[in-house]
């Protein structure tokens, strides 16, 4: 009777994560920040803002909808930044910061009066600072 010794091979294990993914934390981020603007559109609204344009008003459900793409859209571009960039923390702050701005541009050139304007700006600003810094923490530099 012989015996044959075969080396033995290495088992290796990835330990689970307890991170949250990318695509967890930007959902809860964007459901908070739909809650919150959708808030800030009804407190407004009971203020007396119309948020009409032409004699068309955004309906309420429309705040979060456009928050919740907005936070897909935040999700997407994490993602691609975390492969693609040298940085990608940095770089998706950079990002969003321009692109916040730029959401605003249309509140203030659409015809809505000042105080829809203001709101409107307020809830985009409102939006990125929840959704933003969630998803940058799941990003390295």
């Amino acid at each position: 009777m012989t015996a044959t010794l075969l080396p033995q091979s290495e088992t290796t294990t990835t330990e689970a994560t307890s991170t949250p993914s990318l695509w967890r934390t930007g959902v809860q981020a964007g459901v908070l920040a739909a809650v919150a603007t959708t808030g800030i559109a009804v407190v407004a609204g009971a203020a007396g803002v119309s948020f009409e344009v032409e004699g068309e008003a955004i309906p309420m459900a429309g705040y979060a909808q456009m928050t919740l793409i907005g936070a897909v859209l935040g999700i997407v571009l994490a993602k691609a930044l975390h492969r693609w960039a040298r940085h990608p923390q940095q770089t998706f702050v950079r990002t969003c910061a321009g692109l916040t701005a730029l959401s605003i541009v249309p509140d203030l050139t659409v015809g809505f009066d000042t105080a829809s304007a203001a709101t409107l700006a307020l809830a985009h600003v409102v939006a990125a600072s929840i959704i933003v810094p969630r998803l940058a923490d799941r990003l390295s530099d």
